[in-house]
């Protein structure tokens, strides 16, 4: 995983300062390192064990997109607020500096599809929470989150009590 690690470019001081920014684009980029992260998310399931990827805007699509096909399953987008056409359902979630808003369709998901939430990085939990809660409200039968970075500093596994939470990478500081 280190090698993985070698390919995540850190930029300080972005989005404002004091902040370490863990940019994936370099590994995304990367032929190797991407098909790696992605047989490392996708590890912990099986073809056939899960039947949809709910991706969170945006850096979640590339990767949410690339595990559904490995594993054999839909994708739904988890968009931000007025980005999906159609009746949609919403959850605001905090943020330090004000809230902001998730949707996902309110028929991409039937009660008690298998479904497996990705996203790019795990920081202070508040956007998986939100897809959560989102995820219950359209009777999903969440089997877990995966998550290619975990900053662990942050706290964020703390907001997912009890869920089944897979993280490639974790950066203590």
């Amino acid at each position: 995983m280190e090698t993985l690690k070698k390919k995540i470019r850190h930029i300080p001081d972005f989005p404002k300062p004091g902040i370490l920014f863990y940019d994936v684009t370099t590994l995304l980029r990367d032929p190797e390192g991407f098909s790696d992260a992605i047989a490392a998310m996708a590890a912990p399931y099986e073809k056939g064990s899960i039947d949809l990827i709910a991706g969170i805007e945006s850096r979640g699509f590339i990767l949410g997109a690339a595990m559904a096909d490995r594993l054999d399953a839909g994708f739904v987008p988890i968009r931000k607020k007025g980005k999906l056409p159609g009746s949609t359902l919403r959850e605001s979630y905090a943020l330090e500096y004000g809230t902001d808003s998730l949707e996902v369709h309110e028929d991409a998901i039937q009660p008690g599809q298998r479904v497996l939430v990705v996203d790019d990085l795990l920081a202070t939990g508040g956007t998986a929470e939100a897809v959560l809660k989102l995820m219950r409200r359209v009777g999903a039968d969440v089997r877990g989150l995966a998550f290619l970075v975990e900053l662990d500093f942050l706290k964020g596994r703390d907001r997912l009590a009890g869920e089944q939470v897979h993280v490639v990478l974790n950066y203590a500081e």
